[in-house]
């Protein structure tokens, strides 16, 4: 049941985002923002954690910053394979996985996943 909540609540706050507040990303309907939940969620499962451990030496003296350039990047390959989503630059990718997570945070907070 949590995977379903949080599968609608990034769909829902991917949606929302690109419709109301970035206009660097576009997302053609919810249907396509479903997609693209289920995709990310495949991409931070697979890609991300080989990712993570081949940029240890950058993430240390980064301080753990460059963990947002990984999700800017998890977020420029999602998009890359759902046909419904467009990112424009890789600044919008960065500001839009910042703004994802903490909004979808905030949903699945309140529809109740624990």
């Amino acid at each position: 049941m949590n995977f379903i909540i949080n599968l609608l609540s990034t769909a829902i706050a991917a949606f929302v985002l690109a419709e109301y507040l970035l206009s660097g990303v576009q997302i053609k309907n919810f249907g396509a923002a479903i997609i693209f939940a289920l995709v990310l969620g495949l991409v931070n499962a697979f890609v991300k954690p080989l990712l993570t451990i081949l940029t240890i030496p950058v993430t240390v003296i980064t301080l753990g910053l460059f963990l947002l350039v990984i999700n800017a990047l998890m977020i420029q390959i999602a998009s890359y394979f759902v046909s419904g989503i467009n990112v424009d630059t890789f600044w919008w990718a960065l500001l839009f996985s910042i703004l994802l997570s903490l909004l979808s945070s905030l949903i699945s907070g309140l529809l109740g996943a624990e």
